[in-house]
């Protein structure tokens, strides 16, 4: 259980290291590792050091966190002013270390995103969304503010122990969300800004790499659409990336490097893959799975059936764009192609309105008649105390058994080995394992 407010997470794996890190970002003023533990089951605090004070403030950090993908550092990141960087190693007995906390603090600084950029193994880097506010003017005419956001780059020089503002460039306005491209030997590196119809490729010494994004047929031209989730898939050979707009589009974004120079990027592709319910996060597994967790509704799990390859699915190229062809790529939502349905984390956020009612017999504990969910996934639920259960196999039978119970191999055994199905005429005997199969050498 967490006694606060969970703000933000991030996961690490020290370098040659089998294990994976969290790193939480919450109310409390302080800086979180866990480790989960699977003989318990659950989570071990691994590391808690106290940086300032506790609750939600602008100038604490908490908001973000950003880690290294080589594992070597961790950036902690307030909405103003504060930045904090970690050090990550390890000690003799190969136990996670922990540095002192290194200032990287601009004054009237706004941070609207924040993440680590895969530089291979030099020193890290940290990316972020930034506006100055000293710089903040208001339109004499529309009193509307003028402010320049910029992309800012901090490197982490682990020689000298120190953090230093690299490099900074002007980003659009309504840039609101940074991508990590894969890099060192994987890829190309550098971030993917994300602004209103547009993906900005940028890289310290690289030519900006502009694409816009598909658009829906029924959305006006003067509204912009934003992309508001992301998740970089990795294997040996190849890497792509899944955003999601607001309007719950999925996009598969691909980005194509020069042949000889695997610095140097040459296009940006963006293809249309699926439409699902509006994420805050997306996370693909290696097993070929797409988490798509949701604030708003039931979180759903998807299996890819597909990446995208297909002719005739909407896409932009960057190329394109910069020969002149400024046409809007339409598309209209499909149902699901690439991505099959397997099943939903259920969740009542947000709860609307609630009653507690007498359904059943009388002596009956009472249900909660809940209003739940927002727009076209509203729904009306029935809750009821007791404890859920939850299929695990399925299995039919030839006939209507007399009796079902269950034996173990040995009697110190913890748990059952077999299931035993009576019938009139026989008896059926079914191994436990990851899957119920009938055995006849029990």
């Amino acid at each position: 259980e967490v006694f606060g407010t969970i703000r933000s997470i991030a996961t690490f794996r020290l370098t040659g290291g089998n294990r994976d890190y969290l790193v939480v970002g919450s109310d409390s003023g302080r800086i979180v590792i866990l480790e989960f533990v699977a003989d318990k089951g659950g989570w071990e605090r691994v590391h808690c050091e106290t940086f300032g004070k506790s609750g939600v403030r602008r100038i604490v950090p908490g908001q973000y966190v950003a880690t290294d993908p080589r594992g070597r550092a961790v950036m902690v990141g307030a909405v103003e002013k504060q930045k904090l960087v970690y050090i990550l190693n390890r000690d003799s007995a190969a136990r996670l270390t922990i540095s002192s906390p290194l200032e990287a603090h601009k004054s009237a600084s706004l941070t609207f995103a924040l993440v680590g950029v895969d530089v291979g193994f030099e020193n890290p880097i940290f990316a972020a969304l930034e506006v100055d506010m000293d710089e903040v003017e208001t339109d004499p005419d529309t009193h509307e503010p003028l402010f320049e956001k910029v992309l800012t780059f901090y490197e982490l020089d682990l020689g000298l122990n120190h953090v230093v503002r690299k490099w900074s460039d002007a980003v659009d306005p309504t840039a609101n969300l940074l991508v990590a491209v894969p890099g060192g030997a994987d890829g190309p590196g550098g971030v993917l800004v994300c602004a209103e119809n547009f993906i900005v490729y940028k890289n310290h010494g690289h030519a900006d790499k502009r694409c816009p994004l598909p658009r829906r047929k029924d959305l006006p031209p003067e509204q912009g659409l934003l992309l508001v989730a992301s998740a970089v898939h990795r294997q040996r050979d190849l890497f792509f990336i899944v955003v999601q707009s607001e309007a719950g589009d999925l996009y598969k974004v691909t980005v194509q490097t020069d042949g000889e120079d695997k610095d140097a990027v040459s296009e940006v592709k963006v293809r249309y893959l699926d439409s699902v319910p509006t994420c805050v996060a997306l996370c693909i597994l290696r097993s070929g799975f797409l988490f798509c967790a949701s604030e708003f509704g039931n979180s759903g799990f998807y299996q890819f059936q597909g990446v995208g390859e297909d002719d005739e699915s909407p896409s932009c190229s960057s190329l394109t764009f910069e020969g002149g062809d400024e046409a809007v790529v339409e598309l209209e939502p499909r149902p699901l192609r690439n991505l099959l349905h397997v099943d939903d984390i259920d969740s009542l956020c947000p709860m609307i309105d609630a009653k507690l009612l007498e359904l059943g017999e009388r002596g009956a504990p009472p249900s909660l008649v809940s209003l739940c969910g927002r727009s076209a996934r509203s729904t009306l639920r029935v809750v009821q105390h007791g404890l859920s259960v939850s299929d695990l196999a399925v299995s039919e039978l030839p006939g209507n058994p007399n009796a079902v119970w269950t034996v173990k191999k040995r009697k110190s055994d913890q748990f059952d080995a077999y299931i035993v199905v009576s019938f009139v005429n026989a008896t059926l005997v079914l191994s436990i394992g990851e899957t119920v199969e009938e055995v006849s050498d029990s």
